[in-house]
């Protein structure tokens, strides 16, 4: 059976004509999977029945199931994907009151290699890289599912995008050609592998970047992220200048509170000092507990005065609105189990 979430267009005018079809109708095809976000050939009204019942016999739309679902208070969605290996990865379709933007977190791999201490993926450990089609069939699903469609991308699921690089390059593609999203819609959350930020800037397309950076501290970072031991803040500062300088974007510097460890004064001026030349704006994020963690979350005063030293060096600052933290489906919580 073909997976037609697996093609684009020129491969579903092969398939169609392989069956003894016109090729005009790859493109009806096309149309119901990735602009309607049909998930059945029955709901392909406008082609004719026999050929639905060809397809029928040869192909499914998505090879992924729905294992589990959850729905948080404030309207956040939570999905754990079952794939054609039984492998499973979460990915989250995050909704606000007052936007018009519907953002799909979506995961690059099953499970993570990076250990980042604070993170519940790397606990579960690395499983294996998800295809770009498996990248695409999270949205696909959740449009499906839902009825909605997405506006936003953010590859801040589980999984350190860079380490699959060439799959999520296929992905930001496919997600930017066949379901319309524009690049500038379009994140990649990394830890910081250097190399492959400015590899990433050579690509086609160049997604808006944000890096975990979570402390600006090299001891500190190490214990909790142990990344630093191989591209350490001087490494990842040189990469993120060359981003900058070569696509003209700002970067995202996405950093975790922790209680007593990384929110304090101290590591405010360090953090201050580190940005002082880089063009960015800071994402500000409390921790959110995790099962067995020695973590504790900020207190609202310490999230603030955090926030305030920051400004004062004229940076654009944003504390992340929690969504989906009753679900597990905050940053830092998605585990991919049932």
């Amino acid at each position: 059976m073909e997976t037609l979430a697996k093609l684009n267009l020129s491969q579903l005018e092969e398939f169609v004509e392989a069956l003894g079809e016109k090729k005009f109708r790859a493109k009806q095809l096309y149309s119901w999977i990735y602009t309607k976000s049909a998930d059945n050939f029955d709901k392909m009204t406008d082609i004719k029945k026999d050929f639905r019942e060809k397809l029928k016999q040869s192909a499914v739309v998505l090879d992924t199931k729905i294992k589990k679902k959850q729905v948080s208070k404030d309207g956040t969605i939570k999905y754990l994907i079952e794939f054609q290996d039984g492998k499973c990865a979460e990915c989250v379709l995050m909704r606000f009151d007052n936007r018009a933007n519907l953002s799909a977190c979506v995961s690059s791999q099953v499970g993570c290699l990076m250990g980042c201490d604070f993170c519940a993926t790397a606990k579960s450990g690395f499983q294996r890289n998800l295809e770009a089609y498996e990248i695409l069939s999270q949205i696909l699903t959740i449009q499906q599912d839902t009825g909605l469609k997405v506006t936003n991308v953010v590859f801040m699921g589980q999984g350190e995008p860079l380490n699959n690089f060439d799959n999520v390059s296929e992905a930001i593609k496919r997600i930017n050609e066949d379901l319309q999203i524009g690049i500038r819609r379009i994140t990649l959350s990394t830890c910081g592998i250097a190399q492959k930020i400015k590899e990433l800037c050579s690509c086609e397309l160049v997604p808006t970047l944000a890096i975990s950076l979570h402390c600006a501290d090299s001891e500190i970072r190490k214990q909790i992220m142990p990344v630093e031991k191989k591209y350490n803040l001087s490494e990842l500062k040189e990469a993120l200048k060359y981003y900058c300088d070569k696509t003209g974007k700002r970067v995202t510097l996405e950093y975790i509170l922790i209680g007593g460890l990384t929110d304090t004064k101290e590591m405010a001026q360090k953090l201050c000092e580190y940005i002082s030349d880089l063009k960015c704006n800071i994402n500000l994020i409390p921790y959110n507990p995790i099962d067995c963690s020695k973590y504790k979350k900020p207190t609202k005063k310490d999230t603030m005065l955090f926030k305030y030293l920051l400004e004062s060096q004229g940076k654009k600052v944003t504390i992340r609105l929690e969504r989906g933290a009753d679900i597990d489906a905050a940053c830092g919580q998605l585990a991919g189990k049932a």
